[in-house]
């Protein structure tokens, strides 16, 4: 049984060069030219992938994604994108699409992401729920004093109606912590819903938070619930609250304030209750400085603030978050990777991990992806390896006998602190770090 797909574009000849490619590799192919034509195929036919260009004469393929979404039309759906757009690309795929392919499309390119989305499709079609390995945690809670205190914070305002207003650098897990404070909550049989306000424009952030309704502008086709209605009774995560245009945070104050919503275009209130839990990777105080954040919604949402500490800051942890990532990338990759060395752990334990946990999880990945055998070995993270390599021609501070004290605390300055690869440079054990850092009362904090 052939495959049938919907192009949306409104390049009539780069249309018809796509329909001609797809229709050898025996699809049936049809073609819109406008989002207004693609929205009344997609009423009357069901398709196996939806290949749309990012830019229509009337709208955009984001508009398009959001109305089958709403509509629970799960269609794979790929965005098409000319250079300048790539991050509106990457955010449609935060929205929803499979993925994004960047003009001129390279044919390869096509069919190697046309086979991911259908194999992906079918997984979802046969599996009730996504697979998961029966030994895999729900996620890793790391056990280092410092993520410690983060979650006695956690579980002292978790309970309360308060707003939350998470901090940390990007990756560190901020909407792992705002799910375990809904999850703490009395609100946790309620929605919880996460948005990216950095994928939020002036023009599409009122309705996705607070709804529109048929007609109030040229793209709204029908009515649509916002953010704050979807979660009455639970939870709205705002995610980079600092990205939010600075029109729509009046608009967002006021829906706190009043617990109140009206939808672009109606003249009604919609009465809502919802509790606020927002992240920043940045300084508000120093946006509220520069003009770009309101200093009346920042009091408003930052009742209550939880600061999640780098990972360079719980590098105990990391052994912990490695072998959860493993687990992860066994399951997307379909290997079966046991293990990592000795000598690969060490290799992460002195890396500083700008990007955190986000930046753990993609080695580990492409590392499994490398493994030639069941365990990850130094060789299968080659850029981490580079760069250790440079750091030990530099940094061989094995303890010597004589000024030990000065020779700790240099470890310790080379290791920003982390006392784990400071007893690595020392060539001494952890125990025995500790022991001589009280002896010469060093502090251990």
């Amino acid at each position: 049984m052939s495959k049938s797909i919907l192009i949306v574009d409104d390049d009539v000849a780069f249309g018809v060069m796509l329909k001609t490619w797809f229709q050898k590799k025996e699809w049936e192919t049809t073609l819109a030219g406008t989002l207004d034509k693609a929205l009344q195929l997609s009423k009357s036919n069901r398709y196996d992938l939806i290949l749309s260009d990012l830019r229509l004469p009337d709208g955009d393929g984001i508009l398009f994604l959001n109305y089958l979404r709403e509509k629970k039309i799960m269609t794979p759906f790929i965005i098409m994108t000319g250079y300048a757009d790539v991050q509106t690309a990457v955010n449609a795929i935060k929205l929803g699409a499979f993925d994004y392919l960047k003009k001129p499309i390279v044919p390869e390119v096509l069919e190697q992401k046309i086979e991911l989305a259908l194999k992906q499709q079918n997984t979802s079609k046969n599996e009730a729920t996504p697979k998961r390995n029966n030994t895999e945690p729900a996620m890793v809670r790391g056990k280092s004093p410092v993520i410690q205190r983060v979650y006695t914070h956690v579980a002292l305002v978790a309970p309360t109606k308060m707003s939350v207003l998470i901090i940390g650098e990007s990756g560190t897990g901020k909407e792992y912590i705002a799910r375990m404070i809904h999850e703490q909550s009395g609100r946790k049989n309620k929605p919880f819903i996460a948005v990216d306000c950095g994928s939020l424009s002036m023009e599409l952030a009122p309705s996705e938070l607070f709804g529109h309704i048929k007609g109030s502008f040229t793209s709204a086709i029908a009515d649509k619930r916002g953010v704050f209605v979807e979660a009455n009774g639970g939870t709205v995560f705002l995610d980079e609250v600092g990205n939010l245009p600075y029109e729509v945070q009046k608009q967002l104050l006021r829906a706190l304030q009043e617990q109140k919503v009206r939808p672009v275009g109606s003249a009604q209130d919609i009465n809502v209750d919802v509790r606020i839990v927002t992240a920043t990777n940045e300084d508000l105080e120093k946006a509220i400085e520069e003009g770009r954040f309101r200093q009346d919604l920042y009091h408003r949402i930052n009742e209550f603030s939880i600061e999640v500490p780098p990972l360079r800051d719980r590098i105990d942890d990391l052994e912990e978050f490695a072998n959860y990532f493993l687990v992860q990338a066994n399951e997307e990759l379909g290997k079966d990777v046991k293990s990592i060395s000795s000598e690969a752990l060490e290799l992460l334990m002195r890396h500083r991990w700008d990007g955190n946990l986000r930046e753990l999880r993609n080695v580990i990945r492409r590392a499994t992806l490398f493994a030639e055998n069941q365990e990850i070995t130094a060789d299968n993270i080659p850029v981490l390896k580079e760069r250790t390599q440079k750091v030990a021609e530099a940094d061989d501070l094995s303890l010597q006998p004589g000024d030990e004290k000065t020779q700790i605390l240099s470890a310790l300055r080379r290791a920003r602190g982390n006392k784990t690869v400071a007893a690595k440079l020392l060539q001494i054990d952890r125990k025995t770090l500790y022991n001589k850092m009280h002896l010469y009362g060093i502090d251990l904090n």
